[in-house]
């Protein structure tokens, strides 16, 4: 695992919009995540995309998740949401962007299908990850399998209080989501993770540094061959090792990819 600590989340953003570019310029199969972290990164794709032609024309997207219950035009479905904040602003094709189905009501036949339809791709290269106060990534939430397939799931209380921000209120976020397992997440080639701000300097320290483990997610990082983690200073905070991160980051041998 690399860890890249940069001074905010503008310049984490940055990092992150330089390792994508690489793959986006290769006709990559990415793996986009939603929420509020990775939007300063999709701003910026745009604005590549807008001012130096980057095109992302050849590219398909797998999303990691979705609500289960809500409807594909709901402005809050992920579905919805990815358009919305990144590709509708960029030239890849609408119908290359896809997403597990939410509203079909045998979701086990919709979770088998979503798993089948990333195979079928070839795979993701790049899959762009968050990661929750506790630890989740995707919807797997703390005691997930750390081989678990696409599947659905009920969301932790602190989960739903942490998504109530983007809904009327916190009776209207959905309790079940469709949502990639760790298995499938640790299939993607690359993975790459962001956190910004204090509040996630706790997941941060326990999945790069505490025990792997399903009580935190996202510490598969740990057993990924490829996964780079990038954060601000802030979410840095709590890491005790950061000189050593600092030190090789700096001395990155040359043509080494992140």
């Amino acid at each position: 695992m690399e860890i890249l600590i940069r001074p905010d989340a503008q310049a984490v953003a940055t990092q992150a919009a330089d390792i994508l570019e690489y793959y986006v310029r290769r006709n990559a199969t990415l793996g986009l995540a939603t929420g509020s972290t990775p939007n300063p990164t999709y701003q910026e794709l745009i604005r590549r995309h807008r001012e130096e032609g980057l095109s992302f024309s050849q590219c398909r997207a797998f999303l990691l998740d979705e609500y289960y219950g809500l409807p594909r035009d709901h402005e809050q479905s992920y579905y919805t949401t990815i358009r919305r904040e990144f590709t509708s602003h960029i030239d890849i094709e609408d119908s290359a962007v896809k997403s597990p189905d939410g509203t079909n009501e045998d979701f086990q036949a919709a979770v088998e299908s979503y798993d089948q339809a990333i195979t079928d791709a070839g795979g993701v290269d790049i899959q762009i990850l968050g990661v929750g106060t506790n630890g989740h990534i995707g919807f797997n939430e703390p005691s997930s399998s750390l081989n678990s397939v696409t599947r659905i799931k009920t969301l932790h209380p602190q989960t739903v209080a942490d998504n109530a921000r983007f809904f009327d209120s916190k009776d209207d976020v959905p309790h079940h989501v469709l949502t990639q397992g760790l298995g499938t997440i640790q299939r993607a080639r690359h993975l790459l993770l962001l956190a910004t701000g204090e509040g996630k300097a706790d997941a941060v320290q326990a999945l790069a540094e505490g025990p792997l483990s399903a009580m935190c997610p996202a510490s598969i990082l740990q057993w990924h061959p490829h996964a780079t983690v990038i954060v601000d200073e802030a979410a840095a905070s709590k890491l005790a090792n950061t000189d050593y991160y600092r030190y090789t980051d700096a001395h990155k041998p040359e043509g080494q990819p992140h």
